[in-house]
């Protein structure tokens, strides 16, 4: 019996790279048939998925079925903004590396290459698996209704003609079919809008040309963005829910954090984290550190760096105090910790923790469900606003800080800043034990369910292996 082998190429990013190697290893336990090679992409610098890339290899040693193959580096212009989130030069640039490994993969003796497998930045690489006669499919590591968004914006500017940076700013509502809310226009990604170097709804048009899409998102979170996605029918590929997809290691707090989370009563801490990405304007920390200290709640805040212009990572603080209010460490010393870079599944799955301050990136909206852990929304780049827009406004799974937000990469304006009072507002309601919290509680027993044998995602799972299969044989 043939095993069918599928290449997934994420695009460069520790988030893209961890939720593309758990993705595979979930396919793989489904089925014997399957066999997984992942291309992965370092930028220059990026320390994390070099880790990360070791560690995985190590533990894949047991695992033939997968593995992982590192393409050459590249020089990367330090100049690109790092508002463009994922540096698409970087990318496109790797093109003659993917089609190279590809092809050496189809030539090896017990080659059986059954599909390329894009992340959704990642869709130019449907011409080299043209080139070879390989089926395309997209992995979608946000939202079912961040993917419909994006087919909405691109039929408004390609097929309806609309310039769309006319949002820009804008206080319209949109009717979108994907949302059963009118969504604001000032949720809209930004860097869609506005345009610039990189055409972002062109990765996006782009993935109709696709055999099939897998969402890392369950039909019980997402029902009307997936039903509206499959009415589109014949003009768009299948897409499959499979998630939530997470990364579960075993990462962990320095001790003296552990302990002191340890010796928290249940739901009591405040956790504060803002991704891979996050960081904030002083001022405004300075803020959220007024709102903690106002409302009195037990906190543990992930507090980086920001980048400087033109770099793409955000770093430690060598000194904590020049960023915080005088005094504030001491003042509130034993009620809460102020840390670098947290594991955020160890912080989400203690018991201590009962309320998330999160940036909205998708991975840390699932694995708040996962946990059962209700999110205040403070989102900052990408597709967050229109994120916190769908917990808040569509599914009621969070309390609402701002829906538009949004970080200033580029140091081009001054920087919005939102006050101590609002935020400390929003953390009452969120640690009040309110209906926020019953409907997380609720929707984490469907997360899990969805995962089990019979769920909607275990099915949705099995349907694709069946069709890579199909258009294997």
């Amino acid at each position: 019996m043939k095993r069918a082998e599928l290449v997934f190429i994420p695009s460069p990013g520790l988030s893209h790279l961890v939720s593309t190697v758990e993705t595979a290893k979930l396919l793989l336990d489904r089925n014997d048939r399957l066999s997984i090679t992942v291309l992965i992409m370092k930028l220059p610098n990026d320390a994390s998925v070099g880790t990360y890339t070791e560690k995985t290899s190590s533990d894949l040693n047991k695992s033939p079925r997968l593995r992982l193959i590192n393409l050459p580096g590249l020089d990367h212009d330090q100049d690109t903004p790092p508002s463009q989130s994922v540096p698409h030069d970087f990318i496109d640039k790797q093109t003659v590396h993917v089609r190279e490994t590809i092809s050496n993969l189809i030539a090896a003796a017990d080659s059986q290459l059954a599909g390329l497998v894009l992340d959704m930045f990642c869709t130019n690489f449907i011409e080299i698996s043209r080139e070879l006669g390989l089926p395309s499919y997209v992995f979608f590591t946000s939202s079912a209704s961040g993917l419909g968004l994006s087919q909405h914006l691109v039929e408004m500017r390609s097929e309806h003609h609309q310039d769309l940076t006319q949002f820009i700013n804008s206080d319209v509502e949109l009717s979108i079919p994907f949302f059963t809310k009118p969504v604001p226009a000032k949720v809209l990604p930004s860097i869609v809008l506005e345009g610039g170097p990189v055409d972002f709804l062109n990765y996006f048009e782009r993935i109709r040309e696709t055999n099939g899409i897998m969402v890392n998102t369950f039909y019980e979170l997402e029902s009307h963005a997936i039903d509206a996605l499959n009415f589109h029918g014949s003009k768009f590929p299948k897409v499959y829910p499979v998630g939530p997809i997470l990364n579960q290691s075993s990462q962990s707090f320095d001790d003296d954090v552990k302990k002191w989370l340890d010796d928290q009563p249940e739901n009591s801490v405040v956790f504060l984290c803002f991704g891979t990405m996050g960081s904030l304007d002083e001022a405004q920390v300075r803020e959220i550190a007024l709102a903690l200290e106002n409302s009195g709640f037990r906190f543990l805040w992930s507090l980086r760096k920001p980048a400087t212009k033109g770099a793409t990572f955000v770093s430690e603080y060598e000194n904590l105090e020049q960023v915080l209010p005088e005094g504030f460490l001491e003042r509130t010393k034993g009620v809460g910790k102020v840390i670098g870079w947290a594991p955020q599944v160890a912080a989400l799955s203690h018991a201590a923790v009962g309320g998330f301050l999160s940036h909205c990136g998708w991975n840390s909206i699932l694995e708040s469900v996962w946990f059962g852990v209700p999110i205040a929304t403070f989102p900052l780049y990408a597709e967050q606003q229109m994120n916190a827009f769908l917990l808040v406004k569509e599914l009621g799974l969070a309390e609402m800080i701002r829906l538009d937000y949004k970080m200033d990469f580029g140091g081009d304006r001054t920087p919005e800043i939102v006050g101590w009072e609002e935020i400390a507002a929003a953390l009452r309601r969120l640690m009040a034990g309110n209906g926020v919290r019953e409907k997380v509680k609720e929707m984490q027993k469907k997360a899990r369910a969805a995962l089990e044998e019979g769920g909607s995602s275990f099915n949705a799972q099995n349907l694709f292996i069946q069709d890579v299969i199909t258009n294997f044989n």
